[in-house]
């Protein structure tokens, strides 16, 4: 793709974007609280929080039992976004190409996605495919985030926002989900994202290593956009939730398994943060200046930069100059560069404290009040301080 086709590309969706804002609109979305097996769901500090545990098949079915109402219809979501757009003849291509990733998803999550999918009576394949759409196509438009370094903490421990910009057509925002995981025999976690997405865009694990993904469309080593042997991202970024205690360990990870497409991996631990910025063939560490670490959707490297707007970038770093910066200082910030209806989520994460601050329900998440909620007892774990 040419640097004019990307342009055109990302303005022609944010327009779209913008002016079907209120599409699907409806009513506001409840889910339905209830336990099954060692899986519940229920509302927390106002958030809705879905626990599972076990293995993957007892995960994938408690999952399932307690929100598959929603995830039915979040499986339509991609349809009917490709339709908006103008590209509907496009699915059955890009469900081939998830197909093509299959033999590369990590077994337990495979065998987790087939339990949810025969427990809820749903395509396995269309489950499959809404996996692994954020590898086969180039679409979002947005996110942000910001880490701020111990020395520069108000908090005097690292701080991490971002927010999770894609499209809502006035429906996915309404669907937003925490889910705390305690696989058996590997790091509890918590994902911020949506019913029957198995995969992590964004979330924390019991170490207090916190992750966020950021997607990119061009790159100066001129890697491939689609490599059909990689492992599809957000399941890559599962395992490194679920495996690395971290930011050196989470780039090992990276850097031994095949990557599918461009993207950023913003990552903090209890004490620091970096980018991964990451492409089929290459994966460069970008640490943080000043204290400070930012990230739009562009790389920034020598090695794989290349030319960008850079406009929401270069607002963080800017508002992010003064000395001491707040968790309340990050959420204005957070709020300063989003994008209206696209920002579907906010948060901001404090990793040694093992302590997520959330904004969801309406758009942009940034104008909500942030919700609190203590991570340490949901995922069996202790604080760092």
């Amino acid at each position: 793709m040419t640097l004019r086709q990307a342009t055109r590309r990302l303005f022609a969706v944010a327009a779209v974007a913008y002016c079907c804002a209120g599409v699907w609109a409806g009513e506001a979305f409840r889910y339905r609280e209830g336990a099954y097996q060692q899986g519940r769901l229920q509302y927390l500090e106002g958030l809705p929080v879905l626990r599972v545990q076990g293995t993957p098949e007892q995960m994938g079915e408690q999952a399932a039992m307690l929100s598959a109402e929603a995830a039915k219809d979040l499986l339509e979501f991609p349809k009917d976004l490709l339709a908006l757009l103008g590209l509907g003849k496009q699915w059955a291509r890009l469900g081939q190409a998830g197909q093509l990733l299959l033999p590369q998803v990590p077994p337990d999550h495979l065998r987790e996605l087939n339990a949810f999918a025969r427990t809820a009576g749903l395509d396995r394949d269309l489950m499959l495919g809404v996996n692994t759409l954020v590898d086969v196509y180039r679409g979002a438009f947005g996110c942000s985030s910001l880490i701020i370094e111990p020395e520069r903490s108000a908090t005097k421990a690292p701080l991490f926002g971002r927010n999770l910009d894609f499209y809502s057509l006035g429906r996915l925002h309404r669907y937003s989900l925490v889910t705390v995981y305690r696989p058996a025999g590997k790091r509890a976690f918590v994902s911020i994202g949506f019913p029957g997405m198995l995969g992590c865009l964004s979330g924390m694990n019991d170490a207090g290593l916190a992750l966020a993904v950021h997607e990119v469309f061009l790159s100066r080593d001129k890697a491939a956009i689609f490599n059909p042997q990689g492992v599809p991202y957000t399941f890559c970024l599962r395992r490194i939730l679920e495996e690395c205690a971290s930011v050196p360990e989470a780039e090992r990870l990276l850097r031994s398994v095949p990557r599918t497409t461009l993207f950023s991996l913003v990552l903090c631990d209890t004490q620091t943060g970096a980018v991964l910025e990451a492409t089929p063939k290459s994966v460069v560490l970008r640490g943080p200046v000043d204290g400070i670490c930012a990230c739009a959707n562009h790389f920034c490297s020598e090695e794989l930069g290349t030319w960008a707007l850079a406009i929401r970038y270069n607002m963080l770093r800017r508002i992010a100059s003064k000395s001491i910066i707040s968790l309340e200082d990050v959420a204005r910030m957070l709020h300063q560069v989003n994008q209206g209806p696209l920002t579907l989520q906010t948060m901001v994460f404090e990793p040694a404290a093992l302590r997520l601050h959330l904004a969801i329900g309406s758009c942009p998440a940034s104008a909500l009040p942030l919700r609190r909620l203590d991570l340490a007892t949901l995922l069996g774990s202790k604080p760092a301080r």
